[in-house]
């Protein structure tokens, strides 16, 4: 299919025309032209600062974790990856939606603009009191499996701090992605390669620090019998007006309806992720999981995030809902096919996987100069954990394209129904591979330690 865009300028003095200009613009793709450098432009500096800032989360992590709240209160351990992977259930979907949205025209006129960002800030409110109150109560859950002990002071300290730092965390990454998106539209950047970048990035610290000072305010003020329900029960009573200011946008009638099956899925696949970081963090072998599980975390969120929202727009602008295109007929495509074609989203796909390794490198070596020996830099570590950001993101590509195709045949919105599952799963995957990272380099070293013991024994007297 080829595509051609005439874009015409007219100029009026009063009624009268003085003059006109036009501009043509010819693809064969199927796609206006983004070339691999152009996508490699766009998408390069907010991933960097999309590192920086999970690098940063990752160093407060590493330092709250021996709070005494943190420490008393396990669980809380276990509500860092579904917490901070709301970004990936709410803030990541908002800016995908508007990012969308956007590329379509429905938010130039200034009318559609208000109600379309209304009602999708609203939405997340909504969506965010849920969830962080689900992510509490899964805490709480896989704490009991694990035979941990539960009190009724504990209970509301969760609920309370979950449910608190998911409200505040997406009205600051709601108000902050709607400005993105008008932004970006306004100077002729694509916000499909900087919002969801930008949504991660400040979504990974955001959450955290604020998680960090509300937990330990409610845990200095335990004592304060009333204070953490009536949190709770305030929330709740505000629930109904967000669902009111929401129901003025038809598509997020939908998503309030329909909408809700993916982000609690996410959440609970987030918290398994949770479970393995609050089992390994506190062992001498897994020294510095604190620090890298954001990064590993963050960053296949993030590239998968930007490609999921590629795809989508470019479904929104070229097919319907139920209809696939011809070159995406097949539910499962070929590996090759998803990196190595000359397909626009093939291009951004490889774009995508060849910033693994160097992000990495870099935020790794930024990380080490800051800890020093305080993280592991063997250089077995490292090639086994750039090895599993290469296998994660891979694996998340992939499956973006193939979850894309399979909502799209059933006529769901990717933006709403995609983003959260690939996040989730993007959080269980890095936590679970950065575990086995740290699990290998630990075991390898055993074995050459007692093979140089061994020697030793053997030796001559």
């Amino acid at each position: 299919m080829v595509v051609t865009q005439l874009n015409l300028e007219f100029c009026f003095q009063g009624k009268k025309l003085r003059g006109f200009s036009c501009e043509l613009t010819r693809s064969p793709h199927g796609v206006l032209p983004e070339s691999f450098f152009t996508i490699m432009c766009q998408v390069v500096m907010p991933i960097l600062l999309s590192g920086l800032c999970m690098m940063t989360a990752g160093l407060v992590m590493n330092t709250v974790q021996h709070w005494p709240v943190f420490v008393e209160v396990k669980d809380l351990l276990t509500l860092v990856p579904p917490l901070v992977g709301l970004k990936g259930n709410l803030e990541m979907t908002l800016a995908s939606r508007l990012s969308t949205a956007a590329n379509i025209g429905q938010i130039d006129d200034p009318q559609e603009q208000h109600r379309v960002i209304s009602s999708n800030l609203a939405l997340i409110q909504v969506q965010a009191t849920v969830v962080g109150l689900l992510a509490a109560v899964a805490a709480l859950l896989l704490g009991v499996v694990s035979q941990e002990e539960v009190d009724v002071t504990k209970v509301e300290l969760l609920c309370a701090s979950s449910v608190l730092t998911a409200f505040l965390a997406a009205f600051a990454l709601g108000v902050l992605m709607v400005c993105i998106v008008i932004g970006a539209r306004k100077l002729g950047v694509n916000p499909d390669n900087i919002a969801t970048p930008i949504a991660a990035s400040l979504g990974d610290l955001i959450t955290l620090s604020i998680l960090a000072l509300v937990s330990s305010f409610f845990y200095r003020h335990k004592d304060s019998r009333y204070l953490m329900p009536l949190v709770c029960l305030s929330f709740a009573a505000l629930t109904p007006v967000w669902v009111l200011i929401a129901k003025q946008s038809p598509p997020i009638v939908k998503i309030l309806k329909f909408g809700w099956f993916p982000i609690i899925l996410a959440m609970v696949i987030s918290s398994f992720g949770g479970l393995i970081l609050s089992k390994t963090i506190s062992k001498q072998q897994y020294k510095g999981m604190a620090i890298f599980t954001p990064v590993i975390c963050g960053v296949g969120g993030n590239l998968v995030a930007i490609q999921t929202s590629r795809i989508s727009t470019y479904l929104h602008m070229w097919s319907a809902p139920g209809v696939l295109p011809l070159q995406m007929k097949k539910f499962w495509p070929n590996p090759c096919s998803t990196f190595c074609t000359s397909e626009i989203n093939s291009m951004s796909a490889r774009v995508l996987l060849l910033l693994v390794v160097p992000g990495h490198l870099i935020f790794f070596y930024i990380i080490y100069l800051v800890e020093g020996q305080s993280v592991i830099s063997s250089q077995t570590f490292v090639v086994l954990y750039l090895l599993a950001g290469l296998i994660q993101v891979t694996i998340l590509l992939y499956l973006a394209e193939v979850l894309v195709r399979l909502t799209w045949h059933q006529a769901l919105d990717p933006d709403n129904h995609c983003i959260p599952y690939l996040t989730g799963l993007g959080d269980l995957l890095g936590t679970g591979l950065l575990a086995l990272c740290f699990f290998t380099d630990w075991l390898l070293k055993s074995k050459a330690e007692l093979g140089g013991i061994s020697e030793l024994a053997s030796g001559p007297p």
